[in-house]
């Protein structure tokens, strides 16, 4: 899966750094053998810098829909301070694979 987010490494940072995304993880089938290049969603996990509320939903909108639109396909966005469920953490922090940090 490596070759499918290297690709666009790029426009990701963009997209990353206009949503104030500090850092922002694939995991599940993505970074799995499972994927099916043409059925899979992404699935990502975004850890955002101290986004005023007022301005949140649309961080988190904008680089959603950003995502969507440069991979063509839809994407599931769970931010880092709203998973609180510790077995999906712990499921996620298993096999999360880091697409953009700074």
């Amino acid at each position: 899966m490596t070759d499918f987010f290297d690709l666009k490494r790029n426009d990701v940072a963009m997209l990353c750094r206009r949503s104030g995304a500090r850092r922002l993880d694939a995991f599940g089938s993505a970074v799995r053998d499972d994927f099916d290049p043409v059925a899979s969603d992404l699935d990502f996990l975004v850890e955002f810098d101290d986004v005023p509320p007022a301005t949140y939903a649309e961080a988190y909108f904008s680089l959603k829909e950003g995502l969507e639109s440069l991979f063509g396909r839809p994407v599931d966005l769970v931010t880092s301070r709203g998973l609180e469920n510790p077995f999906f953490r712990e499921r996620i922090d298993a096999e999360r694979r880091m697409v953009y940090a700074r």
